[in-house]
């Protein structure tokens, strides 16, 4: 009996929490499908973004993949110095808002940037940036370090006696380990990058939008904020929630498990060095990655102290959303995993497959009637980038508690430890490290998200990245890069602390 209202206790929180995620992405997306003008059917327009939301994404995934391929396969058979610097760069995709990416960018190949001084300077003509191609190269640019780090997981992971067995029978390691290697790794890792590029409000935003350039989500935006369609809006979301729903459960169902098997943890020797194309990679995609970065700093620190008054209070608001984000994510990650089980799973990977816009959509759509979505910006943005933080904060989360709640607790429920006393004495201290990097990472994708804010917000309840967004808008384009220095400082510092609490005086 005290077992059974030990274990009731324990899971209430996490069914509350699988109710509110359930209520804000399928209740949210339910919403959008009720309004959806089904019979008016998708207009040349809507079936365009369609196709360009597809093409893109496509594209974007193939060539960050292709890229990633030789640029993994050269970080895991070389050692230099600064490896670990470059490999730590690759780690935080996430980190870095996709608005700072994009004024980065802006700065190389934008109409006053590095590349088109360059063109002038030989009598060329200029290059533009916005379209199809400046989408792809912003994905690019963003998924990049992500298909890599992916990608170096599966050379990490066969053991170092594959590699002698190979040297051993004079076996070429490409055929006999790297290419079965890849088979297993490429398609998940692929899908992975295609989800996130279908998913990607603010590069189409602000690098696309004309009628060739509209993805799924700007058409949903634009029916919204500027048509006031809501019909077509909702309509729209549903056919996102579909494509991006089909292309998770692709990604979940192609997963391939480990051919390779385990070994000894020896160090891996490689005798396939010769090449020096390894290098021309690692420079290469250095380049590429640290010049936008560079040139953030270089014009964004003059403008720093000198930036517009708004800047400020919206510093201020983005700082608040990302602390209570963290704050929610991980206690959301926390209940879950205490719950346990598959479905408990199934459901905190559940908004991978939904798109922060439609949800935005279905929240704007239940407001309306009744209060002004304006007032509401910033709690609605807050609940909707706590619920897109879950399926990332929970992957870091649930190992680690099945992990203590494994070894632990026969002992708690024999000395009556219960509720908060057994999350407080038990589990909690023990995953301290775990709940530091989770709510880092959390507040990070809330500091530079630029989605659901868009739609609700008026002038007063705006977030640093909508500041930066206008900014560029106005083609202040250096107060944007000191808006984006300060963006990516404060992220990046808001990571820092959390996962400098989580690790201290820890073990790790």
């Amino acid at each position: 009996m005290a077992h059974s209202a030990f274990t009731i206790i324990r899971q209430l929180p996490g069914i509350a929490t699988a109710v509110l995620v359930l209520a804000v992405t399928l209740g949210a997306t339910f919403v959008v499908a009720l309004y959806a003008e089904v019979g008016s059917g998708l207009a040349a327009a809507d079936w365009a973004a369609i196709r360009f939301t597809l093409f893109q994404a496509t594209v974007s995934a193939l060539i960050s993949v292709a890229i990633a391929i030789p640029t993994a396969r050269a970080l895991a058979r070389r050692q230099f110095r600064g490896r670990g610097l470059l490999i730590t760069l690759l780690g935080a995709p996430f980190l870095l808002p996709v608005i700072v990416a994009i004024i980065g960018l802006l700065a190389v190949f934008g109409r006053g940037g590095v590349l088109n001084d360059l063109l002038g300077f030989m009598g060329l003509s200029p290059v533009s940036i916005y379209g199809f191609h400046g989408v792809v190269l912003a994905h690019v640019f963003f998924n990049l370090p992500l298909a890599t780090r992916l990608l170096l997981q599966g050379w990490l992971s066969v053991p170092s006696e594959r590699f002698r067995l190979a040297a051993s029978l004079g076996v070429p390691i490409g055929k006999l380990i790297e290419r079965p290697m890849l088979r297993q790794t490429v398609p998940g890792t692929f899908l992975v990058v295609f989800l996130i590029c279908l998913t990607s409000f603010a590069v189409a935003l602000t690098l696309g939008g004309g009628p060739k350039a509209t993805t799924v989500e700007l058409a949903i935006y634009q029916a919204l904020r500027f048509d006031f369609d809501l019909g077509r809006a909702a309509l729209l979301g549903c056919v996102q929630f579909l494509i991006c729903g089909v292309a998770a459960l692709v990604a979940w169902r192609i997963t391939l498990p480990d051919q390779f098997g385990h070994g000894l943890d020896r160090t891996v020797q490689r005798w396939d060095t010769s090449s020096k194309w390894d290098y021309f990679w690692l420079i290469a995609v250095a380049l590429f990655l640290l010049t936008p970065l560079g040139l953030i700093v270089v014009r964004g620190l003059p403008e720093l102290f000198t930036l517009p008054a708004q800047v400020w209070p919206a510093a201020l608001r983005s700082i608040c959303i990302a602390i209570v984000v963290a704050i929610m994510s991980v206690t959301m990650a926390i209940s879950l995993a205490m719950r346990g089980g598959g479905i408990v799973s199934a459901i905190g990977m559940l908004p991978l497959a939904a798109s922060s816009l439609v949800i935005g959509t279905g929240l704007f759509l239940i407001v309306y009637p009744i209060i002004a979505p304006s007032k509401l910006a910033l709690p609605m943005t807050t609940l909707v980038n706590a619920t897109f933080a879950l399926p990332f904060v929970l992957r870091i989360l649930m190992p680690a508690i099945e992990t203590e709640v494994s070894n632990y607790d026969r002992l708690a429920r024999s000395l009556g430890l219960q509720g908060w006393s057994y999350m407080r004495l038990v589990i909690l201290p023990r995953i301290r490290p775990q709940i530091g990097f989770a709510a880092g990472l959390a507040a990070a994708l809330a500091m530079g998200d630029l989605g659901v804010i868009a739609l609700f917000a008026s002038e007063t309840e705006a977030t640093l990245p909508l500041i930066m967004y206008r900014l560029m808008g106005a083609y202040r384009m250096d107060q944007a890069a000191g808006a984006a220095l300060l963006l990516v400082t404060l992220s990046f510092m808001m990571f820092w602390i959390c996962d400098y609490w989580g690790r201290r005086n820890a073990n790790v």
